[in-house]
């Protein structure tokens, strides 16, 4: 199954309206991104909905995966397409990650209740270097690929870096690097 098609022709973009971390980007800036990202046509503006999915996102991990899933069949949901990892927490001892990426997919396929949503393990993505675009991970071609985690895109921002080229709608980005210039601004 091509999952970033099915995402794409899905026409449901549920963000997240409640607390996040910090340093994650906030919610009416990551409206801003979605809007532009549809202007510029990554997303069929036509057939898209754009969803505020009144959650904090908690860092709990699989139980969170668990909260998201059901929540969404309460929606009307009937497929739910599971990131790489939950939350990406990491363990404050040794900094490694403390759920592996398909812990999500497994405890959902375990889970009461959950029967009639089909589970749809999200392909990991990854910048394509000889394709300048964003492609499925493949990892006969490791080289070719760079991966830029929410960390590090939220860390080029800041620092006043572009991306390479491919990785997101131009204007969307200039949405997200405005909103961490300013912030370094207000914070100087």
């Amino acid at each position: 199954i091509n999952n970033f098609k099915i995402y794409l022709s899905s026409g449901i973009n549920a963000e997240y309206g409640g607390f996040t971390k910090n340093d994650d980007v906030p919610l009416n800036v990551r409206i801003e991104q979605h809007h532009a990202v549809m202007k510029e046509g990554v997303l069929d503006p036509d057939s898209t909905v754009m969803a505020i999915f009144p959650s904090p996102m908690m860092y709990a991990g699989p139980t969170e995966v668990q909260w998201h899933a059901k929540a969404r069949i309460a929606a009307g949901a009937t497929y739910y397409i599971v990131g790489r990892d939950p939350a990406g927490m990491k363990h404050p001892g040794h900094g490694d990650d403390i759920y592996e990426h398909t812990h999500g997919r497994k405890v959902l396929t375990m889970a009461p209740g959950l029967g009639q949503l089909t589970i749809i393990p999200f392909v990991v993505a990854a910048y394509d270097k000889t394709r300048s675009q964003m492609a499925f991970y493949d990892a006969s071609r490791h080289e070719d690929f760079l991966f830029i985690s929410g960390s590090k895109m939220r860390a080029l921002a800041r620092d006043g870096e572009e991306p390479p080229p491919g990785f997101m709608a131009p204007s969307a980005w200039e949405i997200m690097s405005s909103f961490y210039k300013n912030k370094a601004k207000m914070q100087s």
